[in-house]
């Protein structure tokens, strides 16, 4: 620059230009709410298949009859669905890259809703199985699809919301699948159970096809060796947890079988895709520390809601004499208690303390409330059933948001889809080994209380000639033998429910360890509402 310009740049008199008044800041105003349409949309799809897991069990007992199975062959009802679920549900991710989140999401609800149809309609058993083998597969990627949808479609800070709203398909529609499930059985028809699914389906998928945005799909290798050993891996291991029960487990060859070919297909699968980045499932996810410490969590907080979910209808109608549909309301209170507390805890605690701290206060409730059941006796009434079950629904409510988000608190968007299908796949498979070993510890926990009550029957018991002095009979009369045999067994299996209760206890009590080994969450901060 010259003198002159130098001069002139002064201005007159040498003096400078006045500064430019300063720039006022504006705040970012606050991230839109996505659509509700959008919201309703996909929580309606998640609610649809887990619906789908405890609603048909009531009606298991009216198919048996209906086709002419024995107890050992209805249980492919079930077995066909959660197989064909668990083997596509961690294909979620590669699913939704290769053909797009919206075309996923749109040919999953049609085909579950079709598949619901024509279970609805089904004529025999190996029709069902193969119907409920195509609604697994389509029902799958329906429960991660929503909530990666929803974590996406919602900004960071109110992700806590977005998974409360999500925590009340996937942790309240479970518990009320019992009760209408009978309601629907004995006021209707089992087909019922199906058909329900159609009109839900149908509206979420006229609001998914009007709100639901696109994505772009890209072109990537499928690992067919990866595959291979991903569908051997999950699908012998869910069918060893469920049918290993009916097979007396590793007594039985085809157990035996389905659990190393599970575990070598495992093994497997994770040397041979922990480094490779072609993997089918991009297991680098797993070296985020809160996400897979997370996901131990929720894989064992199945047995605090599976577990007592498959106790229930046990305890109420063989020991109480409920009727299914009666027996379905017990799970109500709870379900209450969970949706009003997952709403809070969305909204507005996950934003004011530590994730780490709401979590570890959930399980400290759940257990406290399945610990009280283990008081339980053959005269207790409604409320003194479902005051234990509410404690460990506000439990519950407290850990599912904090724990999920948790959990995806440092997952990239564009992993979500993926990490949410490890994260469902794993909650599933915890559900179906819960209910597992509860059912081998019922059956060996009522052996083993008959064996000691039995001991106590003998001519020198002075408490058992008045007994049946009370029912009008002799120690000599036919009538006697049965009866005593009877109330053994009612007290056997009471007996049973109480260890199981305080077993379910102390498992949730086992998860708070992990809490020490997560990292701090970031705060999440408000954001003011529009």
């Amino acid at each position: 620059m010259s003198r002159k310009q130098g001069a002139a740049g002064k201005g007159r008199g040498g003096r400078k230009p006045p500064a430019p008044p300063p720039v006022t800041m504006r705040a970012e105003p606050a991230p839109e709410r996505p659509p509700l349409p959008l919201v309703i949309a996909v929580v309606l799809t998640a609610i649809l298949e887990v619906l789908d897991i405890t609603i048909v069990n009531v009606a298991i007992p009216h198919m048996l009859g209906a086709f002419g199975a024995t107890a050992d062959q209805i249980t492919w009802v079930l077995t066909s669905y959660l197989v064909s679920g668990a083997v596509v549900m961690p294909l979620t991710g590669y699913l939704s890259t290769w053909l797009g989140r919206r075309r996923l999401l749109l040919t999953a609800i049609t085909g579950f809703v079709l598949s619901s149809a024509l279970c609805g309609m089904a004529w025999n058993l190996e029709s069902m199985v193969i119907f409920r083998l195509a609604q697994g597969i389509f029902g799958a990627p329906l429960v991660p699809l929503s909530q990666a949808i929803l974590l996406d479609a919602f900004p960071r800070e109110r992700h806590g919301q977005a998974l409360a709203i999500f925590g009340l398909g996937i942790m309240v529609a479970p518990v009320i699948g019992p009760a209408l499930g009978g309601f629907l059985t004995e006021a209707y028809s089992w087909r019922m159970v199906f058909y329900i699914n159609i009109p839900i389906g149908l509206f979420a998928l006229l609001l998914a096809v009007g709100y639901l945005p696109r994505r772009a799909v890209h072109e990537i290798k499928t690992d067919w060796i990866g595959l291979g050993l991903l569908i051997l891996a999950v699908g012998a291991l869910q069918f060893v947890l469920d049918q290993g029960q009916m097979r007396d487990w590793f007594s039985s060859r085809l157990i035996t079988a389905g659990a190393i070919v599970a575990a070598f297909s495992a093994v497997a699968f994770f040397l041979r895709g922990w480094n490779n980045p072609d993997n089918i499932i991009d297991l680098s996810l797993l070296k985020d520390r809160n996400f897979i410490l997370g996901t131990l969590a929720i894989t064992a907080f199945g047995m605090s809601l599976l577990g007592w979910m498959a106790l229930m209808p046990l305890f109420s109608q063989r020991l109480l004499g409920y009727g299914p549909a009666e027996a379905g309301t017990l799970f109500i209170p709870r379900a209450v208690a969970s949706a009003i507390t997952l709403a809070i805890t969305g909204g507005v605690l996950i934003r004011l303390f530590d994730a780490r701290w709401l979590v570890g206060s959930g399980l400290v409730l759940t257990a406290l409330g399945t610990m009280l059941m283990a008081n339980f006796n053959l005269y207790v009434d409604y409320w003194g059933i479902a005051t234990p079950g509410i404690i460990a629904g506000i439990g519950t409510g407290l850990f599912f948001v904090p724990l999920t988000a948790l959990a995806f608190a440092s997952i990239p968007n564009s992993k979500l889809d993926e990490a949410a299908g490890i994260y469902a796949l794993m909650r599933g498979i915890g559900g179906s080994a819960s209910i597992a070993v509860i059912s081998w510890l019922y059956v060996q926990k009522s052996q083993i209380h008959w064996n000691e009550l039995t001991a106590h029957i003998t001519p020198f018991n002075h408490d058992l000639l008045p007994y049946l002095q009370q029912h009008g009979l002799g120690p000599y009369s036919p009538q006697a033998g049965p009866l005593v045999a009877y109330e053994v067994g009612r007290q056997a299996q009471m007996l049973a429910f109480n260890d199981l209760f305080w077993f379910i206890g102390i498992v949730t009590l086992a998860i708070i360890p992990l809490l020490f080994f997560t990292k701090r969450p970031e705060k999440v901060t408000l954001v003011p509402a529009h």
